[in-house]
């Protein structure tokens, strides 16, 4: 699995002009599901999207995660995070998990990062043409791959 995690001041997500989900202050994720993928990655990238120290402290210092601001989170499916751009110009997304595999691990990812941060977490809608918008803060913008563990 890969996630990119935006901070966020706020962000939201619509669907055919309806808003389906909005969060405050915290964190925007993208996820993306390739083949192979299993229920150990979405735990092991909840767990590192809820302990991720990049909100300010008092100092200014990028020193305290989203459980400890009470910040929200709002995670979004989306495929394209598995392209290959290896051959030619057009994306490859091979690599990319199937639609009922994928959205298994998106809601099961989903529900863990809920279960840590005590609320819930705010969705797209799985395989939906979605228009998402945010205020990214600093900007800070982390990519990170369970297949890497880094």
């Amino acid at each position: 699995m890969r996630i990119v995690i935006q901070r966020v001041r706020h962000a939201s997500v619509t669907v055919d002009n309806q808003d389906v989900s909005a969060i405050g202050q915290g964190l925007l994720v993208l996820v993306g599901v390739e083949n192979g993928d299993t229920p150990a990655d979405a735990e092991w990238l909840a767990a590192k999207t809820v302990a991720l120290r990049i909100f300010d402290d008092t100092d200014g210092v990028m020193n305290r995660s989203v459980l400890d601001i009470g910040g929200e989170v709002l995670a979004v499916s989306q495929f394209t995070l598995t392209a290959s751009t290896r051959k030619g110009n057009r994306p490859s997304y091979i690599r990319a998990a199937r639609g009922e595999e994928a959205n298994t691990l998106y809601e099961a990812y989903c529900q863990l990062v809920a279960d840590r941060i005590g609320r819930p977490v705010g969705r797209g809608i799985f395989g939906a043409d979605m228009q998402v918008s945010l205020l990214n803060d600093g900007p800070v913008t982390i990519i990170i791959d369970s297949r890497l563990r880094e």
